[in-house]
């Protein structure tokens, strides 16, 4: 019995640290801000535990018992938290109040449950041994959950699914415990019951969490659900009606159908037409192969080179015939080679030179996509240039998040850039900025540079794209380092100013 009890050491820690890291990765996902999200999450859940452990010392009959019952409501709670936060987040006003509850629940429970087990096995070990293999037990589980966590859970199971089968585990535990102890436990029958009553629940949640799933995003999003997948990196989820297709990552929209020729013409043509013969173009981001299919347009490239994180993307929009229509087949044009890496890290290993970079990543809405905006990333995006290249980043809103604009405009300057800001108008987004940074003064390209068949951008709008009204004038701000990332604060504040306004 001592050794059962000990795995059962194990494997309520494994699944006591993946429903924490379960609760931080949705709030990441649907809050922003992963850094700020993960350490709430985990000092709420840490603090709860220790409440757990305290109130534990009032428990002082049936101890067997209190432990099965803690395991079944944990199982029920924990393995239905993935459910109920992506269900309830567009129904409550406050959602963190929701979120912050059910972290400190589970986290109250699971600081009860190593108490307990260490009280049960107090007559069966020596105090030394006793406390050594619980916590050696308690430390490989969380191992073990830290690493299958982002390499097998998530990718294969989703978060859905996850919470239920780690629920379904510690009704195993209470099933194995009361088997355990069956000459001890009172209400014996009742708990075994109530334990397979739930695992039916559970069982019933994990085979239709696709649906569960569909529920929630159909109550995010304005139009119906077509395709979605969760990646070790992010939500994919693309909408789509008989006259539009949405791609949203992490519930931010990237592009609409309807308009995204606007983004991207003007994120690629303003620089590359004004470069002569541009031959190797670099893109960082961009996955879904739009800007890729802007670039095409230009005869002279004989190679691109697209690094971006996340597999899933890409191989989506190669593969996919409504988006390799919209795409033109890019990604799979001879010239197109992709690599899939961290940007960051791929960028200061490569000995390639380019004549032209486009950055098109997401929104520094978080800290790990505020790296790549920050004056670290783009020195070694500098280095990486041909003596004439040129580089453009998409930049956010120079309207709704005015400082985040100058901010990235500052720090791509720091590094000894030129920088030519300028911003378009795209319907899904509003008024939309990039910057350009060059080796030497930028020069707008004549009308003859650029290719036939544009559907935005000219010789004349971009002279209007260069002029910025009174109320999107550059302001004072600092420039993006690895060590503040003031970016990711001004694009938190600005944007949610904005978002709670409307």
């Amino acid at each position: 019995m001592t050794y059962a009890l000990l795995i059962t050491v194990f494997v309520i820690s494994t699944c006591g640290l993946v429903y924490e890291l379960i609760a931080g990765t949705i709030a990441s996902y649907l809050l922003g801000d992963s850094i700020t999200q993960f350490s709430t999450v985990i000092g709420v859940y840490l603090f709860s535990m220790g409440v757990g452990s305290f109130l534990s010392k009032y428990i002082e009959k049936n101890i067997a018992l209190t432990f099965v019952q803690v395991e079944l409501l944990i199982g029920l709670i924990g393995g239905a938290s993935a459910t109920l936060l992506f269900l309830m987040f567009n129904h409550i006003d406050n959602f963190r109040i929701l979120l912050y509850s059910l972290v400190a629940i589970i986290g109250i429970l699971v600081g009860l449950e190593i108490p307990l087990l260490m009280r049960i096995l107090q007559q069966r070990l020596d105090f030394k041994d006793l406390v050594s293999q619980i916590f050696t037990f308690d430390y490989v589980g969380a191992l073990l959950a830290s690493l299958l966590f982002p390499l097998l859970l998530v990718p294969y199971l989703g978060l859905m699914r996850t919470s239920f089968l780690f629920g379904l585990f510690n009704l195993g535990v209470a099933l194995w415990t009361i088997h355990l102890f069956k000459d001890e436990l009172p209400w014996r029958n009742s708990l075994r019951s109530t334990a397979f009553i739930l695992i039916v629940v559970l069982v019933s949640g994990f085979a239709f969490s696709d649906k569960l799933m569909g529920i929630a995003e159909a109550a995010t999003y304005q139009d119906p659900v077509i395709y979605s997948t969760t990646t070790p990196y992010q939500r994919i989820v693309l909408t789509g009606n008989s006259k539009d297709l949405r791609l949203f990552l992490n519930g931010n929209l990237q592009f609409s159908s309807r308009d995204e020729y606007r983004y991207h013409e003007a994120l690629i043509h303003p620089a590359m037409a004004s470069l002569n013969q541009p031959q190797d173009v670099l893109v960082l981001g961009g996955g879904d192969g739009l800007a890729v299919r802007e670039i095409l347009k230009y005869p002279s490239v004989r190679s691109i080179t697209l690094v971006d994180l996340d597999k899933a993307m890409t191989d989506l929009f190669k593969s996919q015939e409504v988006l390799t229509r919209l795409n033109q087949n890019s990604l799979n044009n001879s010239k197109v080679k992709v690599i899939i890496d961290d940007a960051f890290v791929w960028l200061r290993s490569t000995s390639q030179r380019f004549d032209m970079a486009v950055i098109d990543f997401p929104d520094p809405s978080n800290y790990s996509l505020g790296k790549l905006y920050s004056d670290t990333f783009y020195r070694a995006l500098k280095k990486v240039m041909k003596p004439a290249g040129m580089v453009v980043v998409q930049s956010t809103s120079p309207f709704y998040a005015k400082n985040s604009f100058w901010c990235v405009d500052k720090t791509l300057a720091s590094v000894g850039f030129n920088t030519t800001p300028y911003h378009a108008y795209v319907p899904a987004f509003g008024d939309w900025g990039y910057v350009i940074g060059s080796l030497s003064p930028f020069k707008a390209a004549t009308q003859a540079s650029y290719p036939a068949g544009l559907r935005y951008v000219n010789s004349e709008t971009v002279t209007q794209m260069l002029c910025f009204a009174p109320d999107m004038l550059p302001t004072v701000t600092s420039v993006n380092k690895l060590n503040n990332q003031s970016l990711v604060h001004l694009f938190e504040s600005e944007w949610s100013e904005y978002v709670d306004a409307h």
